[in-house]
């Protein structure tokens, strides 16, 4: 069955879940999902994984990523981004670039953010944004998300351009809305290219016109990046053939280590396992003492959905 990871370019205007309907309707392929929405405002970097990479997503959703983003200063709006209402309005001619730059820096790091009102965010099942449309209360609470870097590629008032790298949950929108309200003349988000999610670059990425034509001369599955290509940072383990059976049937194994960091990996520390003719088995975590459980099996022997 077909499995791996298309690298495709978001195009702006166009649904995340739009984009997961094409690629099922070219391919032919039915287990189809995204790693991590774009709206429809932004363009850029979105993963579809395909088949058995799906169970992959929850890693790549997890991982950092950079954008690229223009800020309107002057105007804030109730999406928090140009496509919303404006809500209130400054003055931001007085704005210097020295002062952009010092509020940035209070923005990395761990930071505690308020989502927008209109998101995926669910409130008792609900998506707040359905609550946001039908005039209802959007309760929301602060959370704690990562800035790696905050980076100020222009000033051209009123509009800021940033490069920046988040980890996962951080809304660009409410950094943008947020940088306007520490400024103290509001601010909405312009404009927003996804660069890069995981190992996935933009610059490598296919447009979707790109894909039905690969789909139209028979060698679409060339574009497919294997799954374990998220896992690139992790410890990886070569199996003897009785350990890779083992793993394949869900058993837990006492795996020899070359290193002594490597035996002190903290419980729960993940890694990926191969076989001796370098076949992608497993994800495997650490129980402690070289002993590892297998998370999810790649190869072999099916598993019931429930431990997928």
């Amino acid at each position: 069955m077909t499995s791996g990871i298309l690298n495709i370019n978001k195009p702006r205007g166009m649904a995340s879940f739009a984009v997961v309907s094409l690629v099922r309707r070219l391919t032919g392929v039915r287990r189809v999902g995204h790693a991590g929405t774009l709206d429809p405002i932004a363009d850029g970097v979105l993963p579809i994984c395909l088949g058995s990479a799906t169970r992959i997503v929850e890693y790549l959703v997890g991982s950092p990523k950079v954008y690229a983003a223009t800020v309107r200063l002057g105007a804030a709006t109730d999406t928090y981004d140009a496509e919303g209402a404006v809500t209130a309005t400054g003055d931001p001619s007085a704005v210097t670039r020295a002062e952009i730059e010092s509020a940035l820096r209070e923005f990395e790091g761990e930071i505690q953010q308020l989502p927008p009102a209109y998101s995926a965010l669910k409130y008792k099942g609900q998506p707040l944004y359905r609550l946001a449309r039908q005039g209802k209360p959007t309760p929301r609470q602060e959370r704690t998300v990562s800035v790696y870097r905050m980076e100020l590629l222009g000033y051209e008032p009123p509009l800021v351009e940033l490069e920046m790298e988040v980890g996962r949950g951080a809304y660009v929108r409410s950094l943008a809305h947020d940088l306007g309200e520490r400024l103290g003349c509001h601010g909405h988000l312009e404009g927003l290219t996804r660069l890069r999610s995981g190992p996935f670059l933009v610059q490598d990425a296919i447009a979707p016109d790109q894909l039905e034509e690969a789909v139209n001369r028979g060698d679409w599955e060339d574009l497919l990046y294997a799954p374990d290509r998220v896992l690139e940072s992790w410890h990886a383990a070569i199996l003897a053939e009785e350990h890779s059976r083992d793993i394949c049937q869900g058993r837990l194994v006492q795996l020899a280590v070359r290193s002594e960091e490597a035996f002190r990996l903290p419980l729960e520390a993940p890694c990926r396992a191969y076989s001796d003719e370098g076949e992608f088995l497993a994800i495997l975590r650490h129980r402690g003492g070289g002993r590892w459980q297998p998370e999810k099996v790649f190869a072999g022997p099916q598993i019931s959905p429930d431990s997928a």
